[in-house]
């Protein structure tokens, strides 16, 4: 039976802490998935590079941020 691992990163910012949930990319070329959230917003990416998911879910939640704020 295989265990599911995560790993799980806490960025501090001003307004509270961003929490970055890893889930796969176990070996080289493989799915894995990123949940972004900050305190009601959260967001996912799927992808096959570890760094590249962790920066584009970043980035939309930043998108997803800024535009709740403009409503």
């Amino acid at each position: 039976m295989k265990k599911k691992q995560m790993e799980i990163l806490f960025l501090p910012a001003d307004r509270g802490t961003v929490k970055v949930y890893v889930y796969g990319f176990h070996t080289p070329r493989t799915l894995g998935q990123v949940s972004v959230t900050f305190n009601n917003v959260s967001v996912e990416a799927k992808g096959y590079r570890r760094n590249k998911t962790i920066i584009k879910a970043l980035a939309q939640l930043h998108d997803a941020i800024v535009n709740n704020q403009d409503s």
